[in-house]
């Protein structure tokens, strides 16, 4: 049971990786870090959308410090970018 409740969430997140993947190439914006940010939604997603309600096995457990990684992931991008926008006379390098 175990191992089909993971494969579950291996195919649901495959799925959506391939999904976000089309989708970006149809609009034509294609880029590493909207990947990222989009598949980073998709995991937290299927996280939870495949969780189950009583016992937490060993392997969603260590999910834990991929999200935490992801998250950390996230907040790089973001300070990336607002660094791009602020004016280079309001930082202090």
């Amino acid at each position: 049971m175990a191992t089909q409740r993971r494969m579950q969430f291996v195919h649901g997140q495959v799925a959506w990786m391939l999904a976000t993947i089309l989708g970006l190439s149809l609009l034509g914006a294609p880029s590493y870090e909207l990947f990222f940010v989009s598949s980073l939604i998709g995991f937290l997603v299927v996280t939870e959308l495949t969780a189950p309600f009583n016992v937490t096995p060993q392997w969603r457990a260590r999910l834990k410090w991929l999200v935490l990684v992801g998250l950390c992931g996230f907040a790089y991008i973001v300070v990336r970018r607002i660094v791009e926008l602020l004016p280079p006379e309001v930082l202090p390098w």
